[in-house]
């Protein structure tokens, strides 16, 4: 008798090559972002919580601009290639899709930092203070 996790068969493995392969184009994770920033990272990280949350703490290096706020002309100071990578306060919270949504709609590469500050935290990494 299968169990819940195999009554539904995994999907044959040029599916799940496609399916996993592709969560990469879409995702990050804080542990290479981390990395990256400590090397000199090749994209923007966007915090796109509010301003209040932003000074509470926030991914040292990471620049405050709340998803609702990411408009054409804002976006106008970086490159039309920029790599963008979004966070949010966490797993629990939609703020980093709704941030890649509206850098997608406006032409712009993105990714998003799977975790937010939640699995920032859980990495032991330390967050920066004020604005």
């Amino acid at each position: 008798m299968p169990t819940s996790v195999t009554a539904v068969r995994p999907a044959a493995s040029d599916r799940a090559l496609a399916h996993f392969g592709a969560e990469f184009e879409f995702e990050t994770d804080c542990w290479d972002v981390h990395d990256s920033m400590n090397k000199g990272a090749d994209f923007v990280l966007l915090d796109v919580r509010s301003s209040a949350m932003f000074a509470r703490g926030h991914v040292p290096g990471a620049i405050n601009l709340p998803h609702g706020k990411i408009v054409s002309s804002r976006m106008e100071q970086w490159g039309a290639d920029t790599i963008f990578v979004t966070y949010c306060a966490g797993p629990h919270c939609n703020g980093a899709a709704r941030g890649a949504l509206r850098l997608a709609e406006l032409g712009r590469p993105v990714k998003i930092m799977s975790g937010g500050i939640t699995g920032w935290l859980d990495e032991g990494f330390a967050l920066a203070a004020g604005s």
